[in-house]
């Protein structure tokens, strides 16, 4: 397995997970899969045997108020699950809902690392400090850079829905 950077404890930077986790943790709304959201799935396969990914409710979308209309949780569900299928990964995932930014690596002791975007790096570092509250180990924090559309600008669902870039990060403008 290629050698990856990882943040473990949230803070102290080490090299290289030489063998794959047994469970990682990724989350997100979605929404307009794109090319982001396949590079974070692969990053997370390729560190864990197993991943749950946690997408967010129809709830918790409503309180983000998201800039554009966002798909119904289970027709995400569905498009990831597909995706997943194609990948011949399905068997590797766990799919559940999100009803906060935290999901289940606040309280689940057998979670062994998040995998997430630069963008959302600081939540990791808020759920490792729940962690240590809640008597848990702290995550290893696997970022990813954000994927850069055509423009030099990150691939975002909201660029996707108001028709600025399609899902490969090509412009449409």
């Amino acid at each position: 397995m290629a050698r990856l950077a990882t943040l473990t404890s949230g803070t102290k930077r080490t090299e290289g997970i030489k063998r794959k986790l047994a469970l990682v943790a990724i989350g997100g709304t979605f929404d307009a899969l794109h090319r982001g959201h396949r590079e974070l799935l692969r990053k997370a396969f390729a560190v864990g045997r197993k991943v749950i990914i946690g997408i967010t409710s129809d709830q918790f979308v409503r309180r983000l108020h998201k800039p554009h209309k966002v798909d119904p949780y289970a027709t995400r569900e569905r498009d990831l699950a597909r995706l997943l299928s194609r990948w011949e990964l399905r068997s590797r995932a766990e799919i559940v809902p999100l009803h906060d930014r935290y999901g289940p690596t606040i309280e689940d002791p057998h979670i062994q690392a998040l995998v997430v975007s630069r963008r959302t790096i600081k939540t990791a570092y808020e759920i490792n400090s729940m962690r240590k509250t809640n008597g848990l180990k702290s995550l290893a924090i696997v970022p990813i850079e954000l994927i850069l559309a055509e423009d030099g600008r990150p691939i975002s669902s909201t660029r996707i829905r108001r028709g600025r870039i399609d899902r490969e990060g090509r412009l449409v403008e």
